[in-house]
């Protein structure tokens, strides 16, 4: 499927089409869902919506009755990326590499020989009063002869995993809605007129549709501007358009 970009339309050669408002289009604007979905978007809250992540990599350092403690956390996307960002940062020659991750309602920790429920589960505990997600935390214990007892381990395996997070810089990121729109090729011009002005991503199109005359253009928009995105097609194309969702 060829890739488009919308700077590679020339809009003014369709400038006449797009001046007539009442031209019909006999087009119908779907939302597609994929066949392939990521852990992320599945588990999130229902696919869609926004959320706050880290914006990279962080750690934080502290000793507590001379163990070492030091909290390493990491932005993730799915179950996968959070296994590959522990092998990166895992020290074998520690006594103890104990973590957890959230992506959405998924989640899972490991207290790595601790005692049953004082690290790993502290840890959770800590990222989700964070309020981040889609971030794992990796705490690394170096043992310093004392002994912590269950409350202890809980407090510092949660406590440094809070001060970890506390300094991370944060960012909010919004989901993506794929959507798609079968449209007669002298009115593409007009389309990606209107798409320019929503910030869409993986634009695609694809003229294999099995209608003489008709491309299907693909794209991803933010969750939250699909229905003004929708308005403006139908403005601005055809007043008679039928919209579909999944």
């Amino acid at each position: 499927m060829p890739l488009l970009s919308i700077s590679s339309i020339t809009t003014p050669t369709y400038y006449n089409h797009y001046q007539k408002l009442n031209h019909r289009i006999s087009a119908s604007l779907v939302a597609l869902v994929g066949a392939k979905r990521a852990m992320a978007t599945a588990s999130s809250s229902k696919g869609a919506g926004a959320f706050t992540t880290i914006k990279e990599r962080v750690s934080f350092e502290k000793e507590i009755k001379k163990s070492k403690f030091i909290a390493i956390a990491g932005p993730i996307s799915d179950e996968q990326s959070a296994f590959s960002f522990l092998s990166q940062v895992r020290d074998p020659r520690a006594t103890h590499n104990c973590w957890a991750y959230k992506v959405g309602d998924q989640y899972r920790s490991n207290d790595d020989g601790e005692p049953s429920g004082t690290a790993g589960k502290p840890i959770h505990s800590a990222i989700l009063s964070s309020g981040i997600d889609r971030v794992m935390v990796v705490v690394i214990r170096y043992f310093g002869g004392i002994k912590l007892g269950t409350g202890g381990l809980v407090r510092a395996y949660g406590g440094v995993t809070s001060e970890c997070l506390r300094n991370a810089p944060t960012c909010v990121v919004k989901s993506k809605v794929p959507m798609g729109v079968e449209v007669p090729f002298d009115l593409l011009g007009i389309l990606y007129h209107q798409l320019q002005s929503f910030q869409i991503e993986d634009i695609k199109q694809d003229y294999d549709t099995g209608k003489d005359g008709i491309s299907m253009v693909t794209f991803k928009v933010d969750f939250d501007r699909v229905e003004k995105l929708e308005e403006a097609v139908k403005a601005n194309c055809s007043r008679d358009l039928v919209f579909f969702k999944q």
